[in-house]
């Protein structure tokens, strides 16, 4: 019985590699070709006509979900999504299981050789099992993970700030969102450029919807609002639904917007909520964080990479604030269960 035949698709030359490697080493799999966006993938279908195809979510020019849309309409085929934002139970995976995808895999971060076995033996089952068709097309990932369908908002309102240091862990939780994720705010300290460009780049790989703060704006389940116009602060006003208002403000503590400005309001709303600190430059946000805590309101802070700014989990530490201490990969679950309406 011949192998099964996988080709990889990823911009990424090192992931190309590491798939090719781990897939090489599966019994009854062999790579018999590779590609590093959808023009080299689209060419490497028609000559090498693999079984199944492995394709990354985030890729210059046209986005792995914007290619899967079109093998899907033109030349159907087992498509197996593989990124570390289109883990099972993310909205990024919902909506490309809803393209079409049979799995959504998480790229592989193996330390050990344990655990490059293991991915070894649970990838290569999953290209079997989708080159038999016994995963079909709007399947779903099997490691148990909460999907967006399981998912339902208990009526708190994720409140965020960030540095342009925490915008990874920013589209990391956007990715994850499910379509009816919490109403969430997110404060961003960064240029309105950088900014617009990774909003953007977000925009195919997630299944909410993302808009800009404006004075008076609703904020309902279902949407991420971002608010980085320096030249108004932000603040939260109770109601049903609460609602966001701009306030053209001197600069608090050399910010605008300020994070501890909101974070304050926040509290004075009394509304059920969470907070969170990203990483960023300065201190701004802290004491707010810390204002939120003292009203019971659950929150955490981001443990940056190293290398990246920490000012504001030194500031953090340095206030006793009770809050979580998260790493970026670790947010969007820690959101999504906080904020799931219980049974």
């Amino acid at each position: 019985m011949p192998n099964t035949k996988v080709l990889v698709v990823d911009d990424s030359a090192a992931m190309r590699a590491l798939f090719c490697d781990i897939l090489d080493n599966a019994k009854d799999v062999e790579v018999c070709g590779t590609a590093s966006n959808a023009d080299e993938a689209r060419d490497k279908i028609f000559q090498l006509r693999p079984d199944v195809l492995t394709l990354d979510v985030e890729m210059p020019g046209k986005s792995g979900l914007d290619f899967l849309a079109e093998i899907m309409e033109e030349a159907p085929m087992p498509v197996i999504m593989l990124s570390s934002i289109a883990q099972a139970g993310s909205g990024t995976a919902q909506k490309a299981l809803d393209l079409g995808a049979v799995h959504c895999f998480p790229k592989p971060l193996h330390s050990s050789r344990e655990e490059f076995d293991a991915t070894v033996q649970k990838l290569g089952g999953i290209v079997l099992k989708a080159a038999s068709g016994e995963l079909v097309p709007g399947g779903s990932g099997d490691n148990g993970a909460q999907t967006g369908a399981d998912y339902a908002p208990d009526g708190k309102l994720v409140t965020l700030a960030s540095g342009e240091a925490g915008l990874d862990a920013v589209h990391g939780l956007l990715a994850a969102y499910p379509e009816n994720c919490p109403p969430t705010l997110i404060l961003i300290d960064a240029e309105a450029s950088a900014v617009q460009q990774r909003a953007e780049a977000m925009s195919a790989a997630i299944a909410c919807k993302v808009e800009t703060v404006a004075d008076g704006t609703q904020l309902m389940p279902g949407t991420v609002y971002l608010a980085f116009d320096r030249s108004a602060h932000v603040i939260i006003e109770a109601g049903e639904p609460p609602r966001a208002r701009l306030v053209p403000r001197d600069p608090v503590g050399g910010f605008r917007p300020s994070a501890d400005l909101l974070f304050g309001s926040l509290a004075r709303a009394g509304l059920p909520a969470v907070g969170g600190l990203l990483a960023g430059t300065g201190r701004d946000g802290a004491k707010g964080m810390q204002i939120l805590s003292g009203t019971g309101i659950a929150g955490f802070v981001e443990v940056p990479e190293r290398g990246a700014p920490r000012e504001r989990l030194d500031a953090a530490r340095e206030l006793g604030l009770q809050a979580d201490e998260l790493k970026a990969e670790m947010i969007a679950d820690w959101v999504l269960e906080v904020t799931a309406a219980k049974p």
